[in-house]
């Protein structure tokens, strides 16, 4: 489990394709402080399993599923990517839960500077239930608090730290994002759902 609390920018090292899998090498080091094979470590948002670790960063394998369903499939060279380790036991709860499991890819619809900075990103039909103001979202792995939401595009507000220290300083309108909505209101549905009818 993550929290949406970025630690470190990492930077895309090398892509390898292989037999149906693509490897990744990210250029990081707070990260590799506790990590090692067979670790967990969230890449954009995207709960991965570190191959192998170096002084310099880590790899990590994306499965045919990976690929096609989050944004990792337009990672080059070059790019940056926000990295978080799975949460100690005993540590702090900064952020909300996030799991690493990205349910959609939005897309930025515009990144506006004006009194303060406001992303808004278009999100897939699919999440209209789970989106709501004052609740939270995790997007590329940042855990950030909707601000204002519209049929399929939610606004939220970034704080100059959240700017700074994560991958959103190179956002621009039309990248595509991985999108992780709350758990909580996921059961929730689930648990209606699958209520019986109560007898009258």
């Amino acid at each position: 489990m993550f929290t949406g609390i970025i630690e470190e920018v990492g930077q895309v090292l090398a892509l390898t394709d292989g037999a149906g899998i693509r490897t990744l090498r990210v250029g990081a080091r707070l990260v590799l402080d506790d990590i090692r094979a067979g670790a967990s470590i969230s890449v954009n948002g995207v709960c991965l399993t570190a191959r192998t670790t170096h002084e310099d960063g880590f790899t990590a394998d994306l499965s045919h599923e990976t690929i096609e369903r989050t944004s990792l499939k337009n990672l080059a060279p070059g790019a940056i990517v926000n990295l978080e380790r799975p949460m100690r036991a005993d540590g702090r709860f900064g952020g909300h839960i996030v799991q690493g499991h990205v349910d959609g890819v939005g897309r930025i619809r515009s990144f506006e500077l004006g009194d303060e900075l406001r992303l808004e990103v278009e999100f897939p039909e699919s999440a209209l239930n789970y989106i709501v103001e004052k609740g939270s979202i995790s997007v590329d792995g940042i855990s950030l608090t909707v601000a204002r939401v519209t049929p399929f595009v939610f606004e939220v507000a970034i704080i100059p730290h959240t700017l700074e220290n994560t991958s959103l300083k190179r956002a621009k309108a039309g990248d595509p994002v991985n999108l992780e909505y709350d758990v909580i209101a996921k059961y929730v549905e689930r648990i209606l759902a699958n209520r019986a009818p109560e007898k009258s």
